[in-house]
C-alpha cells in the first residue's frame, strides 16, 4: 500500500469498526429490537389523515391548487399499473381528464418517522370509469412525506391494487389472536 495512504485507511478501519456498535442502539440507549416497526396507534396518524384527506378533496373537487399544498414539486407516482409520473403529470391529468366521477377516499393505517421523513401506509378506493362504465379500484398505497418549514409535502407515492379473491371473503379468520406489525383490513361491499 502506498504511504500516502496508510493514514486515510487506519482512519476508515477505525470508523467501519466503530460504526456496528453505535448502530445497535437508539439516542435513547434502546436496542433495536425493541423499538416497534410500525403501530396503528401512533399519535401522528390524525395529522397524516388531514393531509391524506386534502389529497382526496383536491382530487375528488379537480383543485390544482390544492393538489399542488400536498404534493413536493419533487414528486413521483408509480400507479398500480407500473405508470410513473411527476407531479406536473398527475396535476395536468386531473386538469385534463373527461371522466368526472373520478373519486379518491384513503385511510391512513400506520405512519413511522424517520427525523424529516415520513412512512406513510394506508389503503384507498378510486372510483372511475373504464372504457365508460363504472370502476372501482381498491388497494394499499406509501406516500413518503418530507417535513418541509411548518408542514408536509409528499415526494414519493407507490399504490398496489388489492386482487378480488371470492376465497378470502369466505374463509374465516384464524383464533390466535397474535396481533401482526402491519395489518391491511380487507375491504368490504
Amino acid at each position: 500500500m502506498n504511504k500516502h495512504y496508510a493514514p486515510i485507511a487506519a482512519l476508515l478501519t477505525l470508523f467501519c469498526c466503530a460504526l456496528p456498535a453505535n448502530a445497535q442502539t437508539t439516542t435513547e440507549s434502546k436496542p433495536v429490537s425493541q423499538i416497534p416497526i410500525t403501530s396503528a396507534q401512533s399519535p401522528d396518524i390524525p395529522v397524516f389523515q388531514k393531509i391524506e384527506d386534502n389529497w382526496s378533496v383536491s382530487i375528488n373537487h379537480r383543485d390544482q391548487y390544492g393538489l399542488e399544498l400536498v404534493l413536493s414539486p419533487l414528486f413521483v407516482e408509480i400507479s398500480s399499473f407500473g405508470e410513473v409520473s411527476t407531479r406536473d403529470q398527475v396535476v395536468a391529468h386531473l386538469i385534463n381528464s373527461d371522466d368526472k366521477t373520478l373519486t379518491l377516499d384513503s385511510h391512513v393505517i400506520t405512519v413511522r418517522l424517520l427525523g424529516d421523513v415520513a412512512v406513510v401506509n394506508g389503503t384507498y378506493t378510486l372510483k372511475h370509469k373504464v372504457n365508460g362504465n363504472p370502476a372501482e379500484e381498491r388497494g394499499i398505497y406509501t406516500h413518503l412525506y418530507q417535513k418541509v418549514r411548518a408542514g408536509w409535502l409528499c415526494i414519493n407515492s407507490q399504490q398496489t391494487q388489492l386482487r378480488e379473491n371470492s376465497q378470502s371473503k369466505t374463509k374465516k379468520k384464524s383464533g390466535s389472536g397474535d396481533e401482526l406489525p402491519f395489518h391491511v383490513p380487507l375491504f368490504s361491499k
